[in-house]
C-alpha cells in the first residue's frame, strides 16, 4: 500500500535561474544541495511547508519536453494555500505572472495557474477549511 507522494522531481534548463524561482520566489526551503561531478548535475532537495517534496535537477542539455497543461503525460503541480488572493499578491510582486482565479466547479476552491522558469505548468489552489 502506499502511503504518500514522497517527492517530485523536476529537471530544468538554468539551474541558477530555476533555483531563484523555487527558492527566492516561490520561497520554498533548501534542505541540500550537491554537485555530483560524474553526471555534471546539481541536485537541489526543497521542502514544501517543512516537508521534503522536490527535487530540482540540473543536466547538460536536457530535451525539451512540451509542458502545456494539456498535453499527454503530467499535467501540473499544485501547491495547497490557505489565502489564494494573497499568494497570488506575493508571487506577483516577484514578478511572476498568474491566471486570473477560477473556482473549481466540484469543490467551489479557488485555484490558479502560472509556470516556472521551464514553462511548467504550476498552480494555487486554496485550502480545503474544516
Amino acid at each position: 500500500m502506499f502511503n504518500r507522494i514522497h517527492h517530485i522531481a523536476i529537471i530544468c534548463s538554468d539551474y541558477e535561474k530555476s533555483k531563484d524561482f523555487y527558492v527566492n520566489k516561490l520561497g520554498l526551503t533548501v534542505l541540500s544541495e550537491v554537485y555530483r561531478e560524474a553526471r555534471k548535475s546539481y541536485k537541489l532537495d526543497l521542502a514544501v511547508n517543512g516537508l521534503y517534496q522536490i527535487e530540482l535537477f540540473s543536466f547538460e542539455n536536457p530535451p525539451a519536453r512540451p509542458s502545456r497543461p494539456e498535453a499527454q503525460g503530467l499535467r501540473h503541480l499544485a501547491f495547497e494555500v490557505d489565502d489564494i488572493a494573497v499568494e497570488i499578491a506575493r508571487i506577483n510582486a516577484v514578478g511572476i505572472t498568474t491566471e486570473p482565479i477560477r473556482v473549481d466547479e466540484f469543490t467551489d476552491k479557488r485555484f490558479t495557474f502560472f509556470s516556472d522558469p521551464d514553462g511548467l505548468p504550476l498552480e494555487l489552489y486554496e485550502k480545503e477549511v474544516g
